[in-house]
């Protein structure tokens, strides 16, 4: 495999770079079953598995060509989805970078761990899921977007090996900082954090690993390598019918502006860049997939693949997530764990969070799961064992400056949303989810949907007090 400090030429670079495009695109027309690996049994029973978490930025739940997507395709996300399971109802409890990532790494909800918003962190993160692998003698390793603590070096605990930059980096020529040492990286951000995972896997070793590779990928400003380009430019990109028309939200024509989108046509383009630049996260998980199999580790090694939040691209006339919709809240999530997974290439449909990634993974490496996480492992579910994980959940966001998205926490039950906002600065919400996916029918003021609503105040309560500990 190529050596992140190999120092080829610029125009070597170019032809590998043009020789992944290539392999990439024609991979796109269709899944092949020829890509898949020859995956034995989960060697697990003698050995610990290996951990990687692979998290995508700012990637909508059906933003793959598994989960029914118009035209992105996603070979290599399909490709897990096949060997593994696809987790169609999968959540965060905070629609925002920060909070979400710590939700992730703790096990807890946002309001308990301290992250609340992007700039402040209200206390020292509490022990990780990395911290609690890495004193069970696993070698761990973080390769990204850390993102929490605001803009301070990131000094993530429990990490041996550790390939970061400051808050959200940038695509091209990004500063990074190897081991507490500030260098001065070339390329494209999503090919050399892959390059420095991939260098980590490679590594000798005589203990299970644990590697988290968090992507800058596909953050604002959507920026695609060279080699994809253009990619989509003559995709049709349907927007929804509500988009442009004047929402009831004071925060969509704001974030508009920021995103560089002067009026409601020039939001077309940047959703075509967006899906350019998530092939190059596509391409590179292949490069992981091909890695892990080439290698003989694939067979004792777990890969979780997720998004830290959902996008709005245009739903309830929106741009960008925070909001308690459907669109915001739900992300993609992959699992592939050879010989653990029962009836691979399942769709599972339960209510799954982003805190329950944290104490699954402790029950995968053998590790007590603490009472202070506030998630649930989803192994039974994985191993086909366990039908339900949960009947309904509590959704949270808190005030983070300067956007003008008033806090709001919304209950969702498997049919139903009930949405609240601080102080009563909007209109309460309920909708009936199984006629209403996209939740444009409030029935709030609705006689007939009364009792529903009384009942969903009282379980959000129940979930408040539960969460709080």
């Amino acid at each position: 495999m190529e050596k992140i400090h190999d120092k080829k030429g610029k125009e070597m670079q170019e032809k590998i770079s043009r020789r992944r495009a290539l392999k990439y695109m024609a991979a796109t027309g269709a899944f092949s079953g020829a890509a898949l690996s020859s995956l034995r049994s989960f060697a697990g029973k003698g050995k610990r598995a290996n951990i990687i978490f692979i998290l995508i930025d700012d990637q909508r739940w059906d933003a793959m060509s598994c989960a029914g997507h118009p035209f992105f395709k996603s070979p290599n996300m399909d490709r897990l989805a096949k060997e593994g399971v696809r987790f169609s109802n999968t959540f965060v409890t905070t629609s925002l970078c920060s909070p979400s990532r710590a939700c992730f790494l703790t096990g807890q909800y946002a309001h308990r761990n301290g992250v609340t918003n992007n700039g402040y962190q209200k206390k020292p993160l509490p022990k990780t899921f990395l911290e609690y692998l890495q004193g069970a003698d696993y070698e761990t390793a973080f390769v990204g977007k850390w993102h929490i603590g605001g803009l301070r070096e990131p000094r993530p605990r429990g990490v041996d090996h550790l390939v970061t930059f400051m808050s959200q980096g940038v695509y091209n020529d990004c500063p990074l900082y190897i081991q507490g040492k500030k260098v001065k990286d070339k390329g494209y951000i999503t090919d050399r954090l892959t390059d420095y995972a991939l260098e980590f896997l490679d590594k000798p070793r005589r203990k299970p690993f644990c590697l988290y590779l968090s992507h800058k990928a596909v953050h604002s400003p959507m920026t695609p390598p060279p080699r994809f380009k253009g990619l989509y430019e003559g995709a049709e990109v349907e927007l929804p019918p509500e988009y442009g028309k004047g929402g009831k939200h004071e925060y969509n024509l704001l974030h508009t502006a920021v995103m560089g989108m002067r009026e409601p046509k020039g939001i077309i383009p940047i959703i075509k860049r967006y899906y350019e630049t998530l092939a190059a996260v596509d391409e590179t998980l292949g490069r992981v997939l091909d890695y892990l199999d080439e290698s003989g580790l694939a067979e004792n090694t777990m890969v979780v693949f997720a998004g830290d939040n959902g996008f709005f691209w245009g739903e309830h006339d929106l741009v960008d997530k925070r909001f308690a919709y459907e669109e915001s809240i739900r992300i993609p999530f992959l699992v592939r764990c050879p010989g653990l997974v029962a009836d691979p290439g399942r769709e599972i449909e339960e209510m799954v969070l982003n805190v329950d990634l944290a104490p699954t993974l402790l029950e995968l490496a053998g590790v007590g799961v603490p009472s202070s996480m506030q998630g649930k492992s989803f192994m039974p579910l994985l191993e086909g064992k366990q039908n339900s994980m949960r009947d309904s959940f509590l959704y949270e966001y808190f005030r983070d400056r300067p956007w003008p998205v008033p806090p709001n926490r919304a209950v969702r039950t498997r049919e139903w949303k009930y949405i609240t906002y601080n102080k009563g600065k909007m209109e309460d919400e309920l909708y009936y989810l199984k006629e209403d996916p996209r939740e444009q029918n409030n029935l709030i003021a609705d006689p007939a949907a009364s009792v529903r609503k009384d009942e969903l105040k009282k379980e959000m309560e129940r979930l408040r007090r539960e969460i709080k500990g």
